[in-house]
């Protein structure tokens, strides 16, 4: 069955305020909070509201009563109209793409391709980034490099020795993480 875009709209306003303590959609969308992400690679599942091909599902948790909802789309995340949950969706996908791309083998460049400010952050915040001889035991020391990095507008002043150290945090530090934070939350 073919739906409007209004249907659609119609149908997640309908499974949050539903889910929600809130009786409006304005109200309810407050309540909710991102809680996880998946990764549908053939692009074979649907979000609540009856779009279909997602390809990242996410799973949203009402922060009143425990209520989720799982599938949905980006799409529907940016109808909430909340800055932190398209910007921690869009951290979300970014860690599934440097993760592939990672895998395939791919140059990896500290750049919009790959990274964001809130991905390196969100890395830092989440431990990514570990005490080790090199940073003298201080995590911070790294992320700030990475932050550094990636600021730099003239990629190509970027030195071999520093060029080593990214990959180096890249492959030690980031892939790991993404491996075991992502393990089972492919569906290929």
């Amino acid at each position: 069955m073919i739906r409007s875009f209004s249907g659609y709209f119609k149908n997640l306003v309908e499974a949050v305020v539903d889910r929600s303590e809130a009786q409006t959609w304005v109200d309810a969308v407050e309540e909710w909070e991102m809680h996880d992400c998946e990764e549908d690679s053939r692009s074979q599942s649907s979000c609540v509201c009856g779009k279909e091909n997602l390809r990242y599902l996410f799973t949203i948790r009402n922060s009143v009563n425990g209520n989720e909802l799982f599938p949905i789309g980006s799409r529907c995340i940016n109808k909430f109209q909340r800055r932190e949950l398209d910007d921690i969706a869009n951290i979300l996908e970014q860690r599934f793409r440097l993760l592939h791309a990672i895998e395939n083998k791919r140059y990896i460049a500290l750049s919009t391709d790959f990274f964001s400010r809130k991905l390196l952050l969100f890395l830092f915040d989440e431990g990514v980034f570990f005490p080790n001889e090199f940073n003298h035991y201080n995590p911070e020391t790294d992320y700030r490099f990475m932050v550094e990095m990636f600021n730099k507008r003239d990629k190509t002043s970027i030195t071999a020795g520093q060029r080593r150290k990214i990959n180096s945090i890249i492959a030690f530090q980031i892939k790991p993480y993404l491996e075991k934070e992502l393990a089972g939350k492919m569906r290929t």
